[in-house]
């Protein structure tokens, strides 16, 4: 897909500079990054690095650009959209985001962000090196609306003394990974290896099986190992079946005693304490939960103390992960120069070498086929072993302007099956109604 001409010749023209060009000689360009903690610093950081590379090509041309580049990193979701919402509305939206890609299809209809295709050629470096999945999941209705800033994967982690404890050999550990990715470790295993470790005293109650302790994108891969679909040809997909197994699941996980019936809400620091110190048995999480077990949590042999897998299938399913990229997007703004420069910087960002920063870091992976060849990304094992693991079994939370609907009465379901307000058969019936009244034929029911 090319870029459309007239904006990007104004972008080119922009950053020429030459004459005339005295508004962007000078300029600021806000960056604000959402869900970052402090390993992720070069969501942010890489495009002030990445301003200074522009600010110097254009010294070498003999030219004058001052680029200030205003960082703000949120730790949570929430103050990330409240912020966002409330500078849109007072017209002063930050120049940049750096957000989930299923903000992009409301935020597109919206009017909040452009395409980044309108000013950046899409067949150039270094942007054609990335991979084509993960630009696909940045665009929406055919049009390149962000680039990826990060790739991960969510694994399924297993403490592995705790796994000795009941039963299994160094041989049987390392074979682990691959009999879930056959279907020959399901999540009955998973909850069958929870309730050994609380029966025989390994953990406490409620420890056998840890899951992470709020909401978020992770859950969905348990409803596609009990055979969920998302979406299908543009349509989201509401399987009841699946659903059920899906709730049913968590609701034997409490029953069985190795989830507590009040873990939801748990602070994530101490969820993050117990399950880097083997205070849990089995959980899963993000790719990007090494950094904070290796580094804040102080665990030192991470993979003799960890094994890692793709979430197990259930009835009806298969193995899965899921991968939730970040993504540069471009607000609309006045100041075309402004915007200009911002997707120059975006761009830039996107270098190999620059994105391989983040990704080490902070316990991503790389967005682009070029990183494997970056020397501090190859020979990082978290890294390595991660992609070949996860990566190509992974799949994505459609960009549907309703999913988020969707995912508000899915968790809404969850979570009251969980706590015991309802059995999963009622849980289901009320989401269901819920999408029937909210979306309509928007949804499939099946």
């Amino acid at each position: 897909m090319t870029p459309r001409l007239s904006k990007t010749a104004a972008a080119a023209l922009v950053l020429a500079m030459g004459a005339g060009g005295a508004s962007a000689q000078n300029v600021t360009i806000s960056v604000w990054a959402g869900g970052s903690g402090p390993n992720d610093n070069y969501r942010v950081d890489a495009i002030e690095m990445a301003a200074d590379i522009l600010e110097r090509e254009a010294a070498i041309r003999g030219e004058t650009l001052e680029i200030t580049v205003d960082k703000k990193l949120d730790s949570t979701w929430d103050d990330f959209k409240q912020a966002v919402t409330l500078a849109a509305e007072a017209g002063n939206a930050p120049h940049i985001l750096v957000t989930g890609h299923e903000d992009i299809a409301p935020w597109a209809q919206s009017g909040l962000i452009v395409p980044v295709e309108d000013y950046l050629n899409l067949d150039a470096w270094p942007i054609n090196d990335i991979y084509d999945n993960l630009m696909e999941i940045a665009s929406y209705g055919g049009i390149q609306y962000g680039l990826p800033q990060d790739a991960e994967s969510r694994p399924f982690f297993f403490w592995k003394e705790h796994m000795r404890a009941i039963g299994y050999t160094d041989a049987d550990l390392d074979a682990l990974p691959g009999r879930v990715e056959a279907g020959e470790y399901t999540l009955d295993n998973v909850l069958e290896d929870a309730r050994k470790m609380v029966d025989q005293g390994v953990v406490e109650a409620g420890y056998g099986f840890y899951p992470r302790p709020s909401n978020g994108p992770d859950y969905w891969q348990f409803y596609t190992s009990f055979g969920g679909v998302m979406e299908e040809d543009g349509k989201l997909v509401f399987d009841r079946a699946a659903m059920q197994r899906f709730y049913q699941f968590f609701v034997d996980a409490v029953e069985a005693g190795v989830t507590r019936k009040n873990h939801i809400g748990t602070p994530w620091d101490q969820w993050y304490a117990e399950v880097a110190s083997g205070k849990a048995g089995l959980w899963h999480g993000g790719t990007w939960h090494y950094a904070r077990y290796t580094n804040q949590e102080g665990l030192e042999d991470f993979f003799g103390s960890i094994a890692f897998s793709l979430i197990p299938a259930g009835e009806g399913g298969k193995p899965n992960t899921l991968t939730h990229p970040l993504v540069y997007v471009l607000t609309a703004q006045d100041n075309e120069d402004e915007v200009a420069i911002a997707a120059e910087l975006v761009k830039i960002a996107s270098e190999p070498r620059i994105n391989t920063l983040h990704a080490i870091k902070s316990a991503h992976l790389g967005i682009a086929h070029q990183q494997s060849n970056i020397d501090l990304y190859a020979n990082d094992r978290w890294a390595r072993e991660a992609t070949e693991r996860l990566l190509p079994f992974a799949n994505a939370m459609p960009n549907n302007t309703d999913f988020g609907t969707y995912w508000n009465a899915m968790w809404s379901g969850l979570e009251a099956a969980w706590t015991g307000q309802k059995t999963p058969e009622q849980a289901v019936a009320d989401v269901e109604a819920e999408l029937k009244n909210s979306l309509g034929e928007a949804i499939v029911i099946r």
